[in-house]
């Protein structure tokens, strides 16, 4: 049985913690991920793959970046931190015999836990990065995926991360890259200092209203081929590298609608370099570490940090 900590004492039991709509609660109702938790809550289905018609995007993204044995994680404790709607809890739950150990800040749990929940493999845990429950050094695998640059201290949360770790345990993280003075040259830097202050109604309703001519301009840049210089300062998400390939254009317009409110909602957006994370992962105890670029899901990728402590 795992060990859990609040408030520096460790606990075999969780009766100390509040147990709310099948989640153990051990923070405050809203915080800087309130945003997240509107998010999933409107698009609590969408990114879950037995939902869609045809992709398996979570699924391809999960073992393509973690690349870990479905048969090796048999009966080993994960711990997913910042778990949204539960896309990736979906996969483990699905795909693996894995003990899964799932937290995120923001209410999203209650659209994880009606996603995955009840299973008698799965315990989640509305919780803080900075403020886990658990006590160290205890879990097998540690994920954290779409998270870190959503955090004040991208540095503090992947230390706190690392900490969870057991010795010959793994750690896998992907952040946002930072590549140069360009990465801020996009729409999306240039205007959230604006719509991450709007309420978040009115966000969704702006994107809604022009979804719809976004898309097609878009398109047209990519048929042009001038997309790649352009399509940065649409304010749209990057549709050709971050969408699964394929989808009709109900679902498109859907995902489209999500992951540009996920642009332009969370109060944080910090990308790191590569190295940054790298050296992070040095000075925090591991003794084997490595960045990369995977690729998933015919044209998308996502830059990622895997170590061993």
């Amino acid at each position: 049985m795992l060990s859990f900590q609040r408030d520096g004492l460790y606990e075999g039991e969780l009766l100390r913690f509040a147990l709310l709509k099948g989640v153990i609660r051990i923070t405050e109702k809203e915080n800087y991920t309130d945003s997240f938790g509107f998010q999933w809550t409107k698009f609590a289905k969408t990114q879950i793959d037995r939902y869609q018609r045809s992709s398996k995007q979570s699924h391809d993204r999960f073992f393509a970046v973690t690349g870990w044995d479905r048969e090796d994680l048999t009966g080993k404790n994960i711990l997913e931190v910042g778990s949204g709607a539960g896309r990736f809890s979906h996969v483990v739950l699905q795909n693996t015999n894995a003990n899964l150990f799932s937290v995120d800040y923001s209410n999203a749990v209650e659209a994880n836990f009606g996603n995955n929940g009840p299973h008698e493999r799965l315990k989640l845990f509305q919780s803080s990065i900075y403020e886990l429950p658990f006590a160290p050094r205890q879990f097998d695998k540690v994920f954290c995926f779409g998270v870190l640059q959503h955090t004040p201290d991208v540095k503090e949360s992947v230390k706190c991360l690392t900490e969870m770790v057991k010795e010959g345990g793994e750690l896998i993280v992907d952040f946002y890259p930072l590549k140069g003075w360009h990465t801020k040259i996009h729409a999306k830097y240039i205007l959230r200092p604006m719509t991450r202050k709007m309420s978040h109604d009115k966000l969704l309703s702006l994107i809604e209203r022009n979804a719809g001519w976004l898309i097609r301009t878009y398109k047209f840049f990519d048929i042009a081929g001038v997309g790649k210089l352009l399509n940065r300062f649409l304010p749209i998400c990057d549709i050709r590298n971050t969408l699964p390939p394929d989808l009709s254009k109900e679902e498109l317009r859907e995902w489209v609608i999500l992951d540009t409110f996920d642009m332009y909602s969370p109060r944080y957006d910090q990308p790191q370099k590569l190295e940054t994370v790298e050296g992070w992962f040095k000075e925090f105890g591991f003794k084997e570490f490595l960045g990369s670029v995977v690729n998933y899901d015919k044209s998308n990728s996502v830059t990622v940090v895997r170590g061993i402590r």
